[in-house]
Parts: C-alpha cells; sequence; structure tokens
C-alpha cells in the first residue's frame, strides 16, 4: 500500500475502519498534515509520524511525561522539531472538534 500524506477531518478521524487518501471527504472542515500519516498496516492505524512507527500518541506521552523535544530527539534521531510540532498540532485540531458531555 502507498503511504499517502494525512488529509483529514476532525470527525472522520472517528468514523472506525476507513483510512487512506479519501479521508476527511465526508465533512467540510479539513487540514492536511504533511508529517502524519495513517495507514492500517502500520501501528494499527494510528497516526504516526511519517516514514516511522512513532505514533503521535508516543510523542504526546512523552511531552506530557516531561520530556523536552531535545531528550525525544536525542532518543529518536531520526525525529525533528517540525515532527514533534506536527504531532501536537494534530492532535490539538483533533480536540478542537470533540463534542464534550457533562453529567
Amino acid at each position: 500500500m502507498e503511504r499517502k500524506k494525512c488529509i483529514v477531518s476532525y470527525k472522520y478521524l472517528t468514523a472506525k475502519g476507513h483510512y487512506g487518501q479519501y479521508a476527511g471527504m465526508m465533512e467540510g472542515s479539513m487540514k492536511t498534515y504533511e508529517k502524519i500519516e495513517m495507514n492500517p498496516k502500520i501501528m494499527f492505524g494510528k497516526p504516526v509520524i511519517k516514514n516511522t512507527r512513532i505514533t503521535v500518541e508516543h510523542i504526546l506521552r512523552k511531552l506530557s511525561g516531561g520530556m523536552t523535544i531535545e531528550e525525544i530527539i536525542k532518543d529518536h534521531p531520526h525525529l525533528t522539531r517540525e515532527d514533534i510540532y506536527s504531532a501536537q498540532a494534530f492532535a490539538a485540531d483533533y480536540l478542537a472538534d470533540e463534542q464534550i458531555a457533562f453529567g
């Protein structure tokens, strides 16, 4: 399967079982993430840094655990600052459209 840049709409990401080049066409708002990709054959389709098996979630967990960008790059020398910033932007955009229910 050919790797493609990740084009997603926030609501589309919540739909299960749909990946690939048509992601995002079902909803109006789309944003392109050049450094993030989703492929069902890589890490079960979770969003990853392009050409790696490092998930956006993994990057965010390292940051939330107190690691600096420099420490993450030291652990993963093939990553760049832009990769980490892209992971943060992807997560922020995904959460921006989340609906929160208060009980």
